[in-house]
């Protein structure tokens, strides 16, 4: 899909050249998310690229489509793993057919190591391919297992679970109540049986393609909007020189203050999803404006923050006092970069440290003009008819799909993420690898049980509760049934987002029986799911929001799990057969992902005088073009 861009013809020349520089140190780090997501995919990316450009063979056979196939997934994936199943994915094409293609592209540049052979080096490529033993999941967190070294994710490199949690805890031992995120921009390997860090920095790890990205942030300074934004991205790129987390937390509490600026980036290694412990963070960056009409929507949200804190259904001991610095609005994205691209995020809510949260604030955005695409996208798919359980919340998701699902994103990031807080002496790492979707879940359930409340008839947020009724529907619709559609038969669910959905609804589902608040129900043959009482439904989403805070602010370890164990991995093979026959019937894609718009600068003699907009429809001739002009570190 494409993105558009609306409102950059209305911003000034030194704002549009603020979007360009920022846009290019978002692409100036792509490789570092395919080397973190696994070590030979820099290798896999370039190998398969040089085949694309010099193969002489016959370029239109059908295994020559497949090939094409399996790199334009790589792309989407960054690397050779699904981005949400985590699977090992493969080419529909033998290895004896992918060995022609590397034989017959003579004028080929294959990332070949030192002393290596071309024989040597078919073999070694291939085999990382087409070898099911070899890395067979990016994240694995199957309860039981060395969740480290069953992982193919390339943040740790010959030590174990146990040596990581150890060497983690002993940094915590002495942390006061504003610690650093340890381990979180550092790759921790063995050396001669030492464990030691490998930082991220501008001299360390990375350090190529972190250069560049602090050359156009050094750029963007000079036309930063206000001080407030120009010292926030100073302190951005000391960060990125130093890879210090103290100063990390310094420039994200910069960033957090910084209210005043229309024009806004999220850049850094930041979210842990990518690691099996929840540690280390993935490089990603996103580059947008505020959107002022629409922000008017989450200014109201914002400003009514600590209002939603005192009256949510959660242990007193559990709410914050006094929230502070909640911002929230609405944003237009204009470069999407690393683990945000091509598949991107409908919200946003940050900084991720708790301590700052709690003191600083927070800001959380809703992405308008990419949830504007998916539902333009949407549109006449036919996939609502298929899966809704009667004509009357088919009329109803027309109506108000769109407004619910962005007030649910807005309630989610803002007041969801920005709620609560931990009990003294309670690390934000206590939930190990059940933190992410524990805390997407409690997220959700801030937000929807207070979609729901007359507070936001009242505030204006929405006309009446049929919008909530809308967001209801699609929220059990999808937790219950049609996110299966996403998975592979015979998996289980793994990515964080969708074990909170189904954790959620099957929850619900449960608890809400002996009322027949949801009721699961066949008709012609196929099955449906549709919700009885709101209001009760609505108590039960208030009931699990207690107790998932719960979880989180005393750090409950194994109440968490049970919940995640029992409710969110599984899945039911008969319904999950069913659900993928009828999704097949519709002929659709089960994800999206974006097409970026490009920027280049008109000038007149050596100076700027515009930047010019376009909205390219070839992926892969982007896909070429950023290995051109953006590939920094060493593929072999």
């Amino acid at each position: 899909m494409r993105y558009q861009i609306p409102g950059f013809e209305n911003l000034s020349l030194d704002q549009k050249k603020l979007i360009y520089y920022l846009s290019q140190a978002a692409l100036a780090g792509r490789d570092i998310i395919f080397d973190q997501n696994y070590k030979y995919n820099l290798a896999v990316r370039k190998t398969l690229e040089e085949i694309s450009k010099n193969y002489k063979g016959n370029r239109l056979s059908p295994d020559f489509q497949k090939f094409m196939v399996y790199l334009k997934r790589v792309w989407f994936s960054n690397g050779i793993h699904h981005h949400y199943s985590t699977d090992k994915f493969f080419p529909e094409i033998s290895k004896e057919y992918f060995v022609e293609l590397v034989k017959n592209s003579k004028e080929a540049e294959f990332p070949l190591q030192e002393g290596e052979t071309p024989d040597m080096f078919i073999e070694r490529i291939s085999t990382v391919i087409f070898d099911p033993s070899i890395a067979p999941k990016r994240i694995n967190q199957d309860a039981g297992v060395d969740m480290i070294v069953s992982s193919a994710c390339n943040y740790y490199d010959g030590v174990t679970e146990e040596e990581v949690e150890a060497f983690y805890n002993k940094m915590k031992e002495n942390e006061d109540e504003t610690p650093v995120s340890y381990g979180l921009n550092s790759k921790l390997v063995k050396e001669n049986g030492k464990l030691t860090e490998k930082i991220y920095s501008a001299n360390g790890l990375y350090g190529d393609a972190i250069k560049q990205i602090i050359l156009w942030l050094e750029k963007a300074v000079t036309v930063a909007e206000n001080k407030k934004q120009q010292d926030g991205l100073k302190k951005l790129i000391e960060y990125y020189k130093t890879g210090d987390l103290d100063i990390w937390d310094e420039y994200n509490i910069l960033w957090v203050q910084d209210l005043d600026s229309d024009i806004d980036v999220v850049n850094g290694f930041i979210e842990v999803y990518g690691d099996p412990l929840g540690i280390k963070a993935s490089w990603e960056s996103v580059v947008n404006f505020k959107d002022k009409e629409a922000t008017k929507r989450t200014g109201i949200i914002s400003e009514n923050a600590q209002w939603f804190e005192d009256n949510s259904p959660v242990d007193e001991r559990f709410k914050k006092k006094k929230v502070k610095g909640v911002s929230a609005k609405v944003i237009t994205v204009t470069q999407l970069g690393g683990d945000c691209y091509p598949s991107t995020p409908i919200g946003i809510n940050l900084p991720n440290a708790d301590w700052i949260r709690k003191e600083h604030g927070s800001k959380s955005v809703t992405i308008e003009n990419i949830t504007y695409a998916y539902h333009q996208v949407a549109l006449g798919d036919g996939f609502l008819e298929e899966f809704a359980a009667s004509q009357e919340e088919i009329d109803l998701a027309k109506k108000y799909g769109y407004m619910a699902s962005n007030l649910h994103t807005d309630m989610h990031e803002c007041v969801g993420h920005g709620s609560g807080q931990l009990l003294p002496g309670v690390s934000s790492e206590a939930l190990k690898n059940y933190h992410s979707p524990l805390e997407e879940a409690r997220a959700d359930l801030f937000a929807l049980y207070y979609m729901m409340d007359p507070k936001m008839v009242e505030s204006g947020l929405m006309p009446n509760h049929d919008v909530a009724k809308a967001e209801y529907n699609a929220y059990i619709r999808n937790g219950l049934m049609t996110q299966l559609t996403r998975i592979d038969i015979g998996k289980n669910i793994e990515q964080a987002h969708m074990r909170n959905h189904q954790l959620i609804a099957k929850w619900c589902f449960k608890k809400g029986k002996p009322d027949n608040v949801i009721e699961k129900f066949i008709k012609d043959g196929k099955t449906y799911c549709k919700i009885n009482n709101y209001q009760k439904l609505r108590d039960l989403f208030g009931e699990l929001l207690a107790e998932v805070q719960r979880i989180k602010s005393e750090g409950d370890y194994e109440t968490g799990k049970q919940l995640i164990e029992t409710y969110a991995v599984k899945v039911d093979p008969e319904l999950h057969k069913e659900v993928k026959e009828r999704y097949a019937k519709l002929n659709l894609a089960p994800y999206g992902g974006f097409i970026n718009p490009v920027f280049t600068p008109v000038y007149e003699g050596d100076k700027i005088i515009d930047i010019k907009i376009e909205y390219p429809d070839d992926y892969a001739g982007q896909m070429m073009d950023y290995s051109k002009n953006f590939s920094f570190l060493p593929a072999n």
